[in-house]
């Protein structure tokens, strides 16, 4: 199985690795592992959605003008 670290995957998502390194600490990396002190995951893995910002999607006009 060919395997990433979280500097290869921050170099492909475009996000930097200590990023990286929390979405695994934080479980929205499922397939992550960690080996004594690197995060390694399949190559391949998707980046997860970033959950710090909400969609700026509105159903309805806004109530206070």
């Amino acid at each position: 199985m060919d395997i990433m670290t979280t500097k290869d995957a921050s170099e492909l998502w475009g996000i930097s690795v200590r990023r990286v390194q929390a979405l695994c600490e934080n479980g929205k990396i499922p397939s992550a592992t960690k080996m004594g002190d690197v995060w390694l995951m399949p190559k391949g893995t998707q980046k997860p959605p970033d959950g710090r910002y909400k969609a700026a999607k509105r159903t309805s006009p806004s109530v206070n003008k």
